[in-house]
């Protein structure tokens, strides 16, 4: 279905026929344009950038690309084509029609889930508000701001929601979602890891693909949801989580050639010899990934938890995928669970299925991970690098869960915490690590250029040469 661009706030929901609901909209559209402006990418107001936006959804051709200023992106609502006769895929009422309103008894859930997503959207552009200063190249500042706007467009998906279908309630949540910040220290974002600053490109790449994925694995679960609205409106925004992955990933990718690039001019693998060539070593590297990854760990919540037992029962939230597996009502179903045992050792625990339903998509999206990292792996092994990038365990450093503040090793090994503290450092980034790393953010703004600790991409935008103009001076 093509997108009406004719209306203030574009859409496919047919909103000129609900002029109450209009109306809300379009009164929360300057506060947000007002947010936007304040805590949107900095100093780039004026910049023509080469964006996509979204003009149908269908898979084919529902983007279209062309020089827009980001304050007049036209952000709007779009959901994904109806399924005819779709039923409920899980829990309770398994084979039920879907719903086309909340049900009364799950409002209170299903509003909860709805402001947590919607919360995690302006959160990660306010982390990312001052990278365009420190920019690899004019393709990689391009598609920061492609991110951005994307994540301004998947907060008006869930305020479209919370308007829709939730009353003053759901007004007033809306309203929150622009009050919250970034590490503000009265009024942070809801999820920790939103609250962590994002200083530098290398933790840009990281978050993309790390968090950016737990944010597909979220999607993926709620896409499944009885209530159709949300499915509808999840399934669309999947299509756009997409390119935020493909950005960390490749990011991550050029990162490392360069580095294996620097490393055979040098013909060493020394990490300082190889930082004075203006490269990240693959040490570093590692800590970084153990922050960013064991960060995104969390947003999956704790192994057992009663609400998504309760989420799924109830048709609220599935699996990733749900179509997958063979039992979608897991009345009976139990899962082996690692915990530890109180005495340093790992135990295992069986318990019901339906509780370890946070788990579950925490495993899937651990194999996901994998296939990037493996993919990072193939490079340095074909460069004859004797060096291997690994996820750390999910039971390390972890803060919500059974494994919250147990002291391991990044291969889930219980340590005694003594340990614990004196070898984290190595494990994590230090602040020489960030120091260093900051070093290497200075901006590097002439069409088809890299920042020297970078590789260019393989390939440039919508068949475009790397060294189109991505980004026009404002």
């Amino acid at each position: 279905m093509s997108i009406n661009y004719s209306e203030r706030i574009p859409n496919n929901v047919d909103l000129a026929h609900d002029r109450t609901l209009q109306r809300a909209l379009e009164h929360w559209q300057p506060r947000f344009l007002d947010w936007w402006r304040t805590l949107g990418p900095h100093d780039f107001e004026a910049n023509d950038v080469y964006l996509r936006t979204a003009v149908g959804v269908d898979a084919q051709g529902w983007a279209s690309y062309g020089y827009v200023k980001m304050p007049d992106y036209r952000w709007g609502i779009f959901l994904a084509d109806e399924i005819p006769d779709r039923k409920i895929g899980f829990g309770d009422a398994f084979g039920q029609p879907v719903w086309r309103q909340v049900p009364g008894e799950f409002r209170a859930q299903f509003r909860r889930l709805i402001v947590t997503q919607g919360d995690t959207e302006p959160a990660s552009v306010e982390q990312q508000r001052l990278l365009g200063h420190t920019c690899p190249s004019l393709y990689d500042l391009r598609n920061l701001f492609q991110v951005n706007v994307e994540e301004g467009r998947h907060l008006w998906a869930m305020v479209y929601l919370l308007h829709a279908y939730f009353g003053r309630d759901g007004r007033e949540q809306a309203e929150e979602l622009l009050a919250r910040h970034s590490g503000d220290a009265d009024k942070p974002r809801i999820l920790g890891t939103f609250n962590e600053p994002i200083e530098d490109w290398l933790s840009f790449y990281l978050f993309g693909y790390f968090t950016d994925r737990d944010g597909k694995f979220q999607l993926k679960s709620l896409a499944e949801s009885a209530f159709d609205p949300l499915a509808r409106t999840c399934r669309f925004m999947l299509t756009e989580e997409a390119h935020h992955m493909f950005v960390g990933e490749t990011g991550i990718g050029r990162v490392i050639r360069r580095t294996l690039e620097v490393m055979k001019e040098i013909g060493t693998d020394d990490p300082e010899a190889i930082r004075r060539h203006s490269a990240v070593d693959l040490p570093t590297l590692q800590r970084y990934l153990n922050f960013w990854f064991t960060s995104s760990l969390d947003l999956f919540g704790s192994e057992v938890s009663s609400n998504a037992a309760t989420a799924f029962a109830n048709g609220i939230k599935g699996r990733p995928d749900e179509s997958q597996y063979d039992d979608h009502v897991c009345a009976d179903a139990t899962f082996a669970l690692e915990v530890p045992d109180g005495r340093g050792s790992i135990a295992t625990d069986t318990v019901p299925m339906r509780n370890a339903m946070n788990e579950v998509a925490r495993n899937t999206y651990v194999k996901d991970c994998e296939i990037g990292v493996k993919r990072w792996n193939m490079a340095i092994k074909r460069a004859g690098v004797d060096f291997e990038i690994a996820l750390p365990s999910t039971r390390f450093r972890r803060s919500i869960g059974a494994w919250a503040d147990v002291p391991t090793d990044p291969a889930g090994t219980p340590i005694p915490r003594e340990a614990y503290e004196r070898r984290l450092p190595a494990w994590l980034p230090s602040e020489s690590d960030r120091a260093f790393v900051h070093s290497l953010m200075r901006p590097v703004r002439e069409p088809g250029k890299m920042a020297a600790w970078i590789a260019p991409p393989d390939r440039g935008i919508n068949n475009l040469p790397v060294d189109y103009e991505y980004v026009r001076a404002g």
